[in-house]
C-alpha cells in the first residue's frame, strides 16, 4: 500500500446545485490525508453521465471520419466554438459499444461493423465525473448508410469531415483540432498504423 492509499474520505453533505441539463453537486467532505491530518473540504462536481467516442478510419482511402459541431463551453472560453471531433455521445443507459455504434451512424452516417475497444479514461477528473470509453473501427464507403449530421429532435447541426490521417495529425499542431478525445485517438492511430485495418 502506498502512502496516499492511507488517506480517507468521508462525505458530510451532498447538495444539488442544479439539475437543469445535467447535475451539478456541491460536496462537503472530511479528507484525512496521508499524514493523518483531517480537513473539511468542498468541491463542485458536474455529473453528466458516462460517454463513448470512436475513431472511424478508412484504410483504403487513408482518411479519418470526423465531425464538426458547435460547443458552447469552448465558445465562452474564447474559441469560435466550432470543434473538429471524433464521433461521441453519452451512453444513456446503453452498453458503451451499443452507444458508440448508435452515435457513429447518427453523426456520420457510417454503420460500423467491427468495433475494437481501446481504453477508458476520465477526461476532466478535477470537476467532471464522466468516464469516456474509447473505440476504433475500420470503415469503407460501403458502410455509409445515410448522410449523418445528427438528430433534428436533439437540435444537432453536425458537419461530416473526411480528412487524410496525416493531415488530421498535422491539424493538432496548428490548433485546428483541439478536442482532447480526438487528439488522443489520432495519436493512438499514429502509434498503431500497422494495425489500423484490423
Amino acid at each position: 500500500m502506498t502512502k496516499l492509499e492511507n488517506a480517507t474520505v468521508e462525505i458530510v453533505e451532498d447538495k444539488t446545485l442544479s439539475d437543469n441539463w445535467y447535475h451539478l453537486r456541491k460536496l462537503t467532505f472530511d479528507y484525512t490525508g496521508s499524514g493523518g491530518q483531517t480537513n473539511r473540504l468542498e468541491r463542485e462536481v458536474y455529473d453528466r453521465g458516462n460517454g463513448a467516442t470512436i475513431l472511424l478510419f478508412d484504410p483504403k482511402r487513408q482518411v479519418v471520419i470526423l465531425v464538426r459541431q458547435f460547443r458552447m463551453p469552448a465558445y465562452v472560453n474564447g474559441h469560435s466554438g466550432w470543434l473538429i471531433e471524433t464521433p461521441a455521445g453519452l451512453l444513456d443507459g446503453d452498453h458503451p459499444e451499443e452507444a458508440i455504434r448508435r452515435e457513429a451512424v447518427e453523426e456520420t452516417g457510417y454503420e460500423v461493423r467491427h468495433v475494437r475497444f481501446l481504453f477508458e479514461c476520465f477526461m476532466s477528473p478535477g470537476a467532471v465525473t464522466e468516464r469516456v470509453h474509447f473505440f476504433y473501427a475500420p470503415v469503407d464507403i460501403t458502410h455509409k448508410v445515410n448522410d449523418g449530421g445528427g438528430l433534428d429532435e436533439e437540435h444537432e447541426d453536425i458537419e461530416v469531415l473526411e480528412i487524410p490521417l496525416d493531415e488530421a495529425l498535422a491539424m493538432i499542431g496548428t490548433g485546428e483540432i483541439c478536442d482532447g478525445k480526438t487528439i488522443m485517438l489520432l495519436q493512438w492511430a499514429a502509434l498503431n498504423r500497422a494495425t489500423l485495418s484490423a
